[in-house]
């Protein structure tokens, strides 16, 4: 028995070695997913993009701000003049957070008052905001530590006032269930879509279909339309409960979130038509599907910031249609977004579709010459 046994599992490794298509498989995937998960996934805030809103001209608030410009942690990427500055960089996201200096800062420090300053930091990644703020109390802490040893201080000379927007508790559920409207949307749809062709190949069935009088556009049309149905089904019922049972803010416009997804869909659509198209057995559609879709959740921002990702990943994620809806659902549900505010990511997202559901018609048409 173990003799069958020896010689069945050389036999195996025989047939993987000698094939060209599982050699690189074996090879070439994991590498790729080995630099992605490298580079990519990481948990560590490099470079926070701060601004800073100082109304005091005394030595202590200069003081401070040069402990934030010399932290390799901190960024400071603009200087605000007054309170109308605030929201504009914080939604865009050009600033995870404003330090804000009030103009009697030195004055109660020198009187040995409780002397506060705000930090407005945007809570919609709570992870990340979470983590900025650990990074900034440790600047704070260091100050209070010199100031009150200089001038024989014993409370905390300094008080941090934080304020979060977008989710004041920063309560993590709130952004990650409307991540995970996006991620099980892309999962069901390339299932559903990226097994369709090749269940027809491996059944045997694919054949009888070419002799059929629909044509490859009709056909590629049947395929798509479960996946729009199921995946839109899916996307909705996700939705719903992160309102109903998770309690998650819905703020924005429900008209937004389903444009959003129908451009997404359409993208998710043509990429497992492609993955289908290129793949002769279920388990050859199954594995492409995995192949991309592990490297389309790490790189699209669902776990971890793409700011801290290096410039030649983040380039990359401009083609991950994730990372456009990942905007779009999280926009929609904490921030309020519409559909004028979100065409900057309907654009591209509605590109991507376009152009796989192309190359997805090409090839079907290809595969079956």
């Amino acid at each position: 028995m173990w003799a069958r046994v020896v010689a069945l599992v050389i036999k195996e490794f025989l047939a993987v070695l000698r094939d060209a298509a599982s050699r690189t498989v074996l090879i070439g995937p994991p590498l790729i997913q080995l630099m992605v998960f490298g580079y990519a996934a990481s948990f560590d805030l490099n470079h926070i993009p701060y601004a800073v809103y100082n109304q005091d001209s005394g030595y202590a608030a200069r003081q401070l701000l040069a402990r934030f410009s010399g932290s390799p942690n901190f960024q400071q990427v603009a200087t605000i003049r007054n309170d109308a500055q605030i929201a504009p960089l914080i939604n865009d996201k050009d600033a995870l957070l404003v330090l804000h200096i009030g103009q009697h800062f030195t004055r109660d420090l020198l009187t040995q008052k409780p002397a506060r300053l705000q930090i407005i930091i945007d809570g919609r990644d709570s992870n990340t905001a979470t983590l900025a703020l650990n990074d900034a109390s440790g600047i704070l802490l260091a100050f209070n530590q010199q100031w009150a040893a200089a001038h024989s201080q014993r409370g905390p000379p300094a008080q941090l006032v934080m304020r979060a927007w977008f989710n004041p508790n920063l309560r993590s559920r709130w952004f990650i269930v409307p991540g995970i409207v996006a991620l099980l949307t892309l999962v069901v749809t390339l299932l559903v879509t990226g097994l369709s062709v090749a269940r027809e190949r491996e059944m045997g069935t694919f054949d009888q279909l070419l002799v059929t009088p629909m044509r490859p556009l009709e056909i590629l049309i049947g395929k798509a339309v479960p996946g729009f149905v199921i995946g839109g089904l899916e996307g909705g019922f996700i939705a719903l409960m992160a309102v109903l049972w998770f309690h998650v803010p819905f703020v924005g416009s429900v008209a937004a979130l389903a444009l959003g997804m129908f451009f997404f869909l359409l993208a998710a659509i043509g990429i497992g038509l492609m993955i289908s198209s290129l793949a002769v057995t279920q388990q050859q559609g199954l594995l492409g599907v995995f192949l991309f879709l592990v490297p389309a959740i790490i790189l699209s921002g669902f776990a971890t910031p793409i700011a801290n990702m290096p410039e030649a990943v983040q380039l990359l994620t401009y083609i991950n249609p994730m990372r456009y809806f990942l905007i779009i659902v999280r926009g929609v549900f904490l921030e309020g977004s519409t559909i004028p505010m979100l065409w900057s990511q309907y654009a591209p997202l509605a590109l991507i579709g376009l152009v796989s559901m192309s190359a997805a018609a090409w090839l079907f048409r290809h595969r079956m010459a």
